[in-house]
């Protein structure tokens, strides 16, 4: 039997509990895929397929903010040469800020790009959840599955009523619960909480980033696509790793 989901529209829920505040540590892990020319099919197990970064988000009601946090790691660079071809991956724990106001549908994002920071601003984007009867377990909160479906990709979270606020990793949220598990694209990129802390968030750090030059969601994906062509061959694999394919 076909499985029923129920349609969700975020602006209709109610939030009784909009002074929840807490801190949740994800673990963001991405999928490289590297399109190899024939003569280097054979050197494709020396490029990593994945790659994890570690994130923190703050909440606060309808408000939330993401940061990178530390690791001990530097970025990761990997160099491979044959034929004639170079190819140059740079996989990087982007510095970078995301703050959500739920209630108003609204982003700020700190981004750093080739050196320079930028602060992208614009609208949330338009998700419609599907609530699902799937149930599970995620760090002993119940939770339940959801899904969205934009331009034939499907998203998948799982979220918990336990802690009723609409925050999640990144643009995602307006759920009647935080997401705790987030699946992109059929996988290709995840967020999965590590830690929960339902604690107070220290006065002053809810705050939405200022530094950067402003720009929109549009004029910056457009600037990004330009310096990559001037950049001869430079492609963004997934979100924090470059690629640079040059023939010698």
């Amino acid at each position: 039997m076909r499985q029923i989901v129920t349609t969700l529209l975020f602006l209709l829920l109610p939030f009784t509990a909009s002074a929840q505040q807490g801190i949740v540590l994800y673990d963001e892990t991405v999928k490289i895929q590297i399109e190899l020319p024939p003569e280097m099919k054979h050197m494709e197990k020396e490029f990593p397929t994945s790659n994890s970064f570690s994130r923190v988000l703050y909440f606060d009601g309808a408000v939330s903010l993401m940061k990178t946090t530390p690791q001990e790691k530097e970025d990761e660079q990997i160099e491979a040469e044959s034929g004639g071809m170079r190819i140059r991956m740079v996989a990087r724990n982007a510095d970078a800020e995301i703050y959500t106001d739920y209630d108003a549908a609204t982003r700020i994002e700190q981004r750093d790009f080739l050196g320079r920071t930028f602060l992208v601003t614009g609208p949330l984007p338009e998700l419609t959840w599907r609530l699902t009867d799937e149930r599970a377990e995620f760090l002993g909160y119940a939770c339940q599955k959801a899904v969205s479906t934009r331009d034939s990709i499907e998203d998948e979270a799982w979220f918990t009523t336990e802690i009723p606020v609409q925050a999640g990793p990144g643009p995602y949220g307006g759920l009647p619960g935080l997401i705790l598990a987030l699946h992109e694209d059929d996988g290709r990129r995840s967020f999965v909480a590590k830690e929960v802390m339902l604690d107070s968030v220290p006065d002053g750090l809810l705050q939405a980033p200022s530094k950067g030059r402003e720009m929109s969601r549009e004029e910056f994906d457009k600037m990004v696509e330009e310096k990559l062509k001037e950049m001869g061959g430079a492609r963004p694999g997934r979100p924090n790793v470059m690629i640079r394919m040059q023939r010698e």
